[in-house]
């Protein structure tokens, strides 16, 4: 019994011995590589650049007021359509003394010299009557008589407009209403009721009554990097994105490219202006945040790869291509390449439609 007990033993121990054996002599074998496989394909390549951006009127005018005082009306507001010629605010004027004290000087000159004409002309009317005096005399009296009285007209409506900035003549027309100088849509109205305002002059910019734009013409405004810039041209499209409305794509033609770059975000960048192509601008509001899709280069109908299944070595490219199904093998082939989108590239030269290539390695 003892006996059958150690064979058993020595042939469990023997069994154990060659299945470690075998169990290290499959751990230490290197595995045999396995690679997908795929064929070049035919299509088209482009290599597009993004440009942040925003959605501007192409005019965005300020309205100024042509005389300074103090905002007595405000008639609009803003998101207000607006024409050409509205009034869009009333200014109240606010006197300076001299000047104010000047014209009244005047006025008052002007009252003496009226009422001595007068007596002068009421008596050669008289003699001139009685055949006393020359008709000559008479008209001479007479003609100095009305510039009096004109000139009296002329320093009260001058003493009025100093006073309140309106003269009689034209007070459709007076400094004092601000008006439109455009048709379009009302963007802001910076002032309020009882606001001071300035006129502009060549010391001050003068006070902004209100912002009025033309929301039919608008144009996408952004940035391009330096790397990219040398890629566009005046006239390229683009296709625009807004954030707000996702479902409106409009399209844009590039008009402008600055000449001078930007670094004030501290990567040298530079402006860009398109104009927007699109029929129904209605909802699109100043300031919306856009993005713009510019293709930089295109390639139609060239024969394409995965980029994962090209090896780069210096300016050479390489490709492996299947020579044996059987015992997958495959041949280092150098080809030409083209553009590239970051996931396909152009193949110009080395394998045709027909070739097989190895792709990523198989886990």
């Amino acid at each position: 019994m003892k006996k059958v007990f150690r064979i058993l033993l020595w042939v469990f121990i023997g069994l154990v011995f060659i299945g470690t054996l075998v169990f290290l002599y499959l751990n230490s074998r290197t595995p045999e590589e396995s690679y997908a496989t795929m064929t070049p394909s035919r299509g088209d390549i482009e290599r597009s650049t993004v440009l942040t951006g925003k959605i501007e009127p192409r005019d965005e005018i300020a309205i100024k007021p042509q005389i300074s005082g103090i905002i007595s009306e405000i008639l609009v507001e803003a998101g207000e359509n607006v024409k050409e010629g509205d009034v869009i605010a009333k200014i109240k004027v606010i006197p300076d003394d001299s000047q104010l004290s000047s014209a009244q000087n005047r006025v008052t000159n002007a009252q003496i010299e009226l009422d001595d004409a007068t007596v002068k002309y009421n008596r050669d009317k008289a003699l001139f009557e009685k055949k006393v005096i020359s008709r000559e005399d008479y008209e001479t009296s007479e003609k100095t008589y009305r510039k009096a009285k004109e000139e009296l007209e002329s320093a009260k409506d001058a003493y009025n407009i100093v006073r309140q900035g309106v003269s009689k003549y034209n007070a459709s027309e007076s400094n004092t209403l601000v008006r439109a100088t455009i048709t379009g849509l009302v963007l802001d109205v910076p002032v309020k009721v009882g606001s001071s305002v300035i006129q502009a002059n060549t010391m001050n910019d003068g006070t902004t009554i209100a912002t009025v734009a033309d929301m039919n013409k608008l144009i996408f405004r952004g940035k391009v990097d330096e790397t990219e810039v040398g890629s566009l041209r005046i006239g390229m499209p683009m296709d625009i994105s807004i954030g707000a409305m996702p479902d409106l794509k409009p399209l844009a033609t590039i008009e402008y490219i600055s000449p001078k770059g930007d670094d004030t975000s501290g990567a040298n960048s530079f402006e860009i202006k398109a104009a927007l192509v699109i029929d129904n601008p209605e909802g699109l509001r100043a300031g919306y945040s856009a993005n713009a899709t510019v293709i930089l280069e295109q390639a139609k109908n060239v024969i394409t790869v995965p980029e994962s299944t090209v090896t780069f070595e210096g300016d050479s490219t390489f490709v492996y291509v299947l020579t044996d199904s059987i015992k997958k093998e495959y041949t280092r082939r150098p080809i030409s390449t083209g553009l590239s989108d970051g996931i396909n590239i152009e193949v110009k030269s080395g394998i045709d439609s027909t070739a097989v290539l190895r792709g990523a390695k198989m886990m």
